[in-house]
C-alpha cells in the first residue's frame, strides 16, 4: 500500500480544513516547498496537493506553488482542485505534475473523464468526494444525488485506473477512516483505490492494507504528529 502525504493549499498557504469546511482552514507548515522536502526525505513517493481556491472557484490560483515544488523538491506530484477542461488538465500536466485528479468536472461533465482517459491514461485519476454515500462537487459544497458506488463504476467503465476517495464526513477529523464504504467500495470496482480522510494511526493504516486498499492520504495526521511518515513509508512503502 502506497503512503502518500499530501498538501492543500489556499492563498500559496499549506492549509487544513475540517469536513471539507472552509470557514474551519487553518495555517499548518510556512512552505510548501520545506514540507514537500521533508516529505520525500521521509520516504513519500509521491506527494498529494489540492488547489482549495481551485476547488471552490473553479481555477487553478496555485499553480506556481505546485510547479515550484516539483521543480525544487522534484518528487512526483498528483493535483487536484479547479480542473474541469481538457485545457485544464494539459496546463497542469505542462507544470510536470504526475497524475490529474478531475473532481466535481468528473460528474457535471462525464464525457470530460472519458475523453481524458482516451489521451492521457493512468495519468488521469478522478477525486470522489461523498458525504452520506451521496457524491457532492464545488469544494464539497452542492450534492449531485448520484452515489459514489454507481458513480465509481461508471468512471471505471471509462478507463480510469485509480479513484481517490475520500468520506467528507471522516476527513480531517483524526477519527479513522470510513472502513464499510472503503470495503464496499473495494468490493464494487476492481481499479486502483486510494482511501482519503480521517486516517490516524498505524492501525488505520492496517486495515486499509488489509481491506485492499492500494494507498492512503495523509494530512492532518501528520501535521499533528499521530503518524511519523518515515515509519509508515517503511511499512507499506
Amino acid at each position: 500500500m502506497l503512503i502518500i502525504p499530501a498538501i492543500d493549499l489556499k492563498d500559496g498557504q499549506c492549509v487544513r480544513l475540517l469536513k471539507g469546511e472552509f470557514n474551519t482552514v487553518h495555517k499548518v507548515a510556512e512552505s510548501a516547498v520545506e514540507t514537500a522536502r521533508g516529505f520525500l526525505n521521509a520516504g513519500a513517493k509521491l506527494l498529494h496537493m489540492v488547489d482549495l481556491d481551485g476547488a471552490l472557484a473553479g481555477e487553478g490560483k496555485n499553480r506556481r506553488v505546485v510547479k515550484e515544488v516539483i521543480d525544487k523538491v522534484g518528487i512526483p506530484v498528483e493535483l487536484g482542485g479547479g480542473i474541469r477542461t481538457m485545457e485544464d488538465i494539459e496546463s497542469v500536466l505542462a507544470l510536470g505534475v504526475s497524475r490529474v485528479i478531475i473532481g466535481s468536472a468528473a460528474v457535471e461533465n462525464p464525457d470530460l473523464v472519458e475523453m481524458a482517459v482516451k489521451k492521457y491514461g493512468d495519468k488521469i485519476a478522478v477525486g470522489i468526494d461523498a458525504k452520506n454515500g451521496e457524491v457532492k462537487t464545488r469544494g464539497w459544497i452542492e450534492g449531485s444525488g448520484i452515489n459514489y458506488i454507481e458513480f465509481s463504476k461508471q468512471m471505471e467503465s471509462f478507463g480510469v485506473k485509480t479513484i481517490i476517495f475520500t468520506d467528507i464526513d471522516s476527513d480531517g477529523t483524526l477519527a479513522g477512516p470510513c472502513m464499510p464504504r472503503l470495503l464496499e467500495l473495494r468490493k464494487a470496482v476492481s481499479c486502483e483505490i486510494v482511501a482519503s480522510g480521517g486516517v490516524t494511526t498505524m492501525d488505520d493504516l492496517k486495515a486499509l492494507d488489509d481491506g485492499g486498499i492500494d494507498a492512503a492520504i495523509l494530512g492532518k495526521t501528520l501535521y499533528s504528529g499521530k503518524i511519523d511518515l518515515k515509519a509508515a513509508c517503511e511499512t507499506y512503502n
